[in-house]
């Protein structure tokens, strides 16, 4: 029997991860010939990287802004945004992506773990901003004014931001969902047991089984355009 969720935390999370935007034009990890495999990781996503070469990073971030501004919302951003809409604060959507589609696809409340590509943050101060659609190593802080701003991206070796909201709704929602993510990254990877442990339903929908299928208690799989839109009407249906 699946627990009531208290009423200051959501019913249900949901996490979205790149495959969900993958069907709007914006590449994965592992797509062949797409913008991550022109650079090194270890040069462009840590910041031992943007401290050895900020000019690489910010031609990196750059071509990423653009390529989200170019973007569409396909049809699984819109029916998350239709069930935000229904659910209103009974739902969390978190999000790994650090483009602006579900927010374009009219979701008025999205947690980005991992940042996002329109904010930038000056690495002297912390001071957080607007991100111009172009960046540049020398481009004063607007705050303090010193040469070190960056995209306000969580790099590989930071910790993603708003983990204590994550975990607390995770401890108490009946359902977690994870849709278009490949399951390698933590501590994301690790969301679907730890919200099970907690004795939430959990459901995976992804184009193929991820790594951590085994952690999902059902799976749907196929392009999310056409899954996440027969999934939300499906749970929308059962709560009528």
């Amino acid at each position: 029997m699946i627990k009531q969720s208290p009423r200051d935390t959501p019913e249900l999370v949901i996490l979205t991860g790149a495959g969900v935007s993958a069907e709007s034009g914006l590449g994965t990890f592992r797509d062949k010939g797409g913008l991550w495999t022109k650079y090194d990781l270890e040069d462009v996503a840590t910041p031992e990287g943007f401290a050895a070469d900020p000019g690489k990073v910010h031609e990196f971030y750059n071509a990423r802004r653009k390529n989200a501004a170019e973007a569409a919302p396909n049809a699984a951003h819109k029916a998350l945004a239709e069930l935000e809409a229904r659910l209103g604060p009974r739902m969390m959507l978190v999000t790994q992506n650090v483009d602006d589609l579900h927010e374009r696809a009219g979701s008025k409340s999205v947690w980005h773990m991992h940042g996002a590509l329109r904010r930038a943050r000056c690495a002297a101060c912390d001071h957080r901003f607007d991100a111009p659609l172009e960046m540049r190593a020398d481009d004063p802080c607007p705050s303090c004014e010193a040469p070190a701003t960056r995209p306000d991206i969580v790099w590989f070796g930071e910790m993603p931001i708003f983990m204590e909201e994550i975990y607390a709704a995770l401890s108490h929602c009946a359902m977690f969902v994870a849709i278009g993510t490949s399951g390698t990254v933590y501590p994301a990877a690790g969301f679907a047991a730890e919200a099970r442990a907690f004795g939430a339903e959990t459901l995976e929908i992804n184009l193929e089984p991820s790594e951590t299928a085994s952690d999902f208690t059902q799976g749907h799989y196929g392009p999310a355009s056409e899954v996440v839109p027969a999934w939300t009407e499906s749970y929308l249906a059962q709560l009528e």
